[in-house]
């Protein structure tokens, strides 16, 4: 088929679209509320059910249940082949109780509500996109799976494992998360690590002892400057002390300091370097002892993985009508799981708009039919 005829499909559904969105944002999941995620992942597990797929309920302890949805191919030939992997979660930075200050509505052609643009639009985008296949009786060229976990925004510690076990069987992965300004599809990501740097020093009277002790404060302060050094701006590596404490009283000299560490990098050379460097830093003071611990949370999603896949995605935009462009962003996703292990990945499929985690999150009303189109066409081309 043409793939305009996609955009006159989704363009008669728009508004359909649009009130399933506002159905889903009006049920709240905050990543730490099990019950909330578990009664949303319920609700989802229906609607794609009722698309055609085979859904099995992952259950979590540890964070709400992780769903699976999975589409057949057309024919015993296609569904043999290694399917595609759509990647979406559904779990929000926004507690419950939000809908009351920031409430589901459309103004001016911006759709609001908590976690509307990261990422509860993008559930639909997919629901629909299967929907469209059904629909219009088109052919897939291989099966598609759809995977969407409770705790992306709190670091996919229980989905992780899943994530990468779907990512190994798939032959690529899209990543439905929010677009760059301009709808600018991500092809890199910032590898992100969390570390913790304690200083063990020795407590003494401040002033009738000062010398006796080991001023673990006074550590830290030179190791902050110490770890600091360790970024590298021209290769975009940042390494930030944002959390710091110590002590029990103004004449105590402490005996112990800690501060947490932000670092995130491009590459997985620079990850690999300031990990490194964090390991071996040693203690200015005689007598204090450092310990450090944590590590890289999220690897970094290089283009290496991303480029191919957004090279084919560009050229089938473009029979839609649409100009693809790509960029980078600071911020990590799931993709970064998929991209480091060799998947072809390519992030940023959502809705246009603005706001993630912000007062005007926000989708804009006027592109949920052509991002709908283009995820559609990229499952039957890709």
């Amino acid at each position: 088929m043409k793939l305009a005829s996609l955009r006159d499909f989704f363009d008669a559904r728009q508004p359909e679209m649009l009130a399933a969105i506002q159905a889903l944002v009006a049920q709240e999941t905050p990543s730490q509320d099990k019950a909330a995620l578990d009664a949303f992942a319920a609700v989802l597990a229906a609607r794609y059910a009722d698309a055609g797929a085979a859904v099995t309920t992952v259950p979590a302890t540890a964070a709400g249940n992780h769903l699976i949805a999975r589409f057949p191919a057309a024919g015993d030939e296609a569904n043999a082949q290694p399917p595609a992997l759509l990647l979406c979660h559904f779990d929000t930075v926004w507690p419950i109780g939000s809908l009351a200050t920031h409430p589901v509505r459309v103004e001016e052609g911006r759709a609001y509500g908590p976690g509307i643009f990261d990422m509860q639009s993008s559930l639909v985008l997919c629901e629909y996109a299967l929907r469209a296949v059904a629909a219009l009786t088109l052919a897939l060229p291989r099966p598609v799976t759809v995977l969407m976990t409770s705790d992306e925004e709190v670091g996919s510690h229980s989905s992780r494992e899943l994530i990468e076990e779907e990512a190994r069987r798939s032959a690529y992965v899209l990543v439905m998360e929010s677009p760059l300004p301009g709808g600018v599809l991500k092809t890199a990501r910032k590898g992100i690590g969390s570390y913790q740097l304690d200083v063990i020093g020795k407590a003494s009277h401040a002033g009738v002892d000062p010398y006796k002790g080991v001023h673990a404060i006074e550590e830290l302060a030179h190791q902050i400057l110490v770890l600091h050094r360790l970024a590298n701006r021209e290769k975009g590596t940042t390494v930030s002390a944002g959390v710091a404490s110590g002590g029990t009283a103004s004449n105590v000299i402490p005996a112990f300091a800690t501060c947490e560490i932000d670092v995130r990098a491009w590459s997985q050379a620079e990850a690999d370097r300031v990990a490194w460097g964090l390991q071996r830093l040693q203690p200015i003071l005689p007598g204090a002892t450092l310990r450090v611990s944590g590590g890289w949370n999220r690897p970094p999603l290089e283009r290496t993985a991303t480029m191919p896949l957004f090279e084919k995605a560009k050229r089938i935009g473009a029979e839609l009508g649409l100009e693809l462009q790509e960029g980078g962003t600071g911020g990590g996703s799931d993709g970064n799981f998929t991209g480091a292990l060799g998947i072809p990945t390519l992030d940023g499929l959502g809705v246009p708009g603005d706001g993630a985690h912000a007062d005007h999150e926000h989708i804009l009303v006027s592109e949920i039919a052509g991002r709908a189109a283009l995820l559609t066409a990229l499952l039957l081309r890709l």
